[in-house]
């Protein structure tokens, strides 16, 4: 990681779980009417989070920067994994809205 700034620990875990394929300890993560935006798309709450999760390949994450900004907590990363372009850098996930218990809001964008 190449930034100063502390990962907060419910984000650390998101790109833990992320990676493994335990579906419920990655759900568990988010509140229940989270929001999630991937591509242009938006998934409303757990039941669509799992949809999304579900049609996505498992992929590893390098985490090279963390940034607190305005808008909330920016991580770029390079993923990898069994998809066309991988390995795949820069991607930005943006935590708009968190705390120490869940995920609210979650745009993720190259």
């Amino acid at each position: 990681m190449t930034s100063g700034n502390p990962t907060p620990e419910i984000i650390r875990r998101y790109f833990e779980y992320a990676s493994r394929p335990d579906t419920e300890a990655y759900l568990g993560l988010f509140a229940e009417d989270a929001v999630v935006e991937d591509e242009g798309q938006t998934y409303h709450g757990v039941a669509e989070i799992r949809r999304w999760r579900a049609a996505v390949p498992l992929v590893s994450y390098e985490i090279t920067d963390v940034a607190q900004t305005p808008a909330g907590t920016v991580v770029t990363a390079t993923i990898t994994g069994d998809f066309p372009g991988s390995p795949f850098a820069g991607l930005r996930f943006r935590f708009e809205e968190y705390d120490d218990t869940a995920i609210r809001r979650l745009r993720i964008a190259p």
